[in-house]
């Protein structure tokens, strides 16, 4: 399964921002050893079900660190037996927009 999914504190009150929670929240991703990309908007990490909740859940806990309130967004595609569909899906809108 791949699950996009973003992850926001509410806003401390040093008024520093998110961008540090997010990064703790990135950081437990990328420590996971699961296949996962962050862009602007969301994180997204591929893997079991069960693995990748639970990298969701310790994200969310890690960027609520001291906020009173956490919003989670999760979007999720779940297809038994694929794999590696990370980049493969976005392998194969590109070869069509490169066919003439």
């Amino acid at each position: 399964m791949i699950v996009a999914f973003s992850v926001s504190p509410s806003a401390t009150d040093t008024g520093a921002g998110v961008s540090e929670a997010v990064a703790r929240a990135v950081r437990v991703v990328r420590e996971s050893g699961l296949p996962n990309e962050t862009n602007a908007m969301f994180t997204n990490v591929e893997g079991e079900w069960d693995e990748v909740m639970d990298v969701v859940k310790r994200a969310v806990q890690a960027a609520g660190e001291g906020a009173s309130r956490v919003s989670l967004v999760l979007k999720a595609d779940i297809r038994p037996g694929h794999t590696g569909q990370l980049g493969a899906k976005v392998d194969r809108v590109e070869q069509r927009l490169n066919e003439s």
